[in-house]
């Protein structure tokens, strides 16, 4: 509670042994890695991204940590996934889990044809490589997955980006509403 002072609630000690062991699962919404190095304690915003005491950045040295996808905060970076789920493992016990995120998106580009779009060989390697990652946590280092979900099955309105990328496996023709299997 130092960082986040009373923003947070505080459970009695009879709640904390109520809630100690009591999920079911722990998903995970997986998309990108980050570079991190530590912050000047005495920062003074508050908030989700200074809470961390945290900064982040998907180069080092001017290189990125994988090729970048139609989001600037989304870094193509397959092997951060096994990495999070042996750490997950590691520290918590190996709880079941559930991939309930993991995707790539393109840009929604209105120039290219039907068949342009329908191409979609980055998000396909991105799927394959961080699939392989999975099967690699789980046989290699015994991690307890037991689902992977793609983010979206159809391109969608992104809270973020609105209309303008597309993470669907199916692509939807947002002017027609002619849905295309991607």
């Amino acid at each position: 509670m130092i960082f986040v002072g009373g923003r947070l609630p505080e459970f009695t000690a009879e709640e904390s042994k109520m809630l100690k062991g009591s999920y079911d699962f722990i998903g995970i919404n997986y998309y990108t890695t980050y570079y991190a190095q530590n912050i000047d304690a005495n920062y003074q915003s508050v908030g989700f991204m200074s809470d961390a005491r945290a900064s982040w950045t998907g180069e080092r040295d001017g290189i990125p940590i994988g090729p970048q996808a139609g989001v600037k905060w989304l870094y193509i970076y397959p092997e951060g996934i096994s990495r999070l789920l042996n750490y997950t493992k590691d520290q918590y016990g190996n709880p079941t889990i559930y991939i309930t995120e993991n995707g790539v998106d393109d840009v929604n580009s209105n120039a290219s044809s039907l068949k342009e779009a329908l191409n979609d060989p980055i998000r396909e390697k991105s799927y394959k490589d961080h699939l392989k990652n999975v099967l690699r946590s789980i046989n290699e280092h015994g991690v307890d997955v037991k689902g992977f979900f793609a983010w979206s099955l159809m391109d969608n309105y992104e809270w973020g980006s609105g209309y303008a990328v597309r993470f669907g496996l199916y692509y939807v023709d947002f002017k027609n509403d002619l849905k295309t299997i991607s």
